[in-house]
C-alpha cells in the first residue's frame, strides 16, 4: 500500500522566512536543513526524493512537514 504524496504548500511570505533562515548565520544547521526540507517540498520534491538529498529516512523528513502543518516556525 503506498502512501498519499505529502506536499508543504507555502505562501510567498513563508517561502521568503524560510529562505531567510536557511541562510542566516545565527540559525542552528538542523534549522536550516528543516526549512529547505520545506522549501523543496513545495517546489515539487517528494519525500523519498528529499531524503536522498539529505540522507534521512524518509519519515524524518515526514515528521518535519508534519511539524510544520501543526506548529509552523515553532516546529522548526
Amino acid at each position: 500500500m503506498t502512501r498519499p504524496r505529502l506536499q508543504v504548500v507555502l505562501t510567498a511570505e513563508e517561502d521568503r522566512t524560510l529562505l531567510e533562515l536557511r541562510t542566516a548565520s545565527s540559525v542552528p544547521q538542523r534549522t536550516k536543513d528543516r526549512a529547505e526540507v520545506l522549501r523543496l517540498s513545495h517546489r515539487g520534491w517528494t519525500t523519498e526524493q528529499i531524503a536522498e538529498y539529505f540522507d534521512w529516512r524518509v519519515e524524518t523528513v515526514r515528521e518535519t512537514i508534519y511539524c510544520w502543518r501543526k506548529q509552523g516556525l515553532e516546529g522548526l
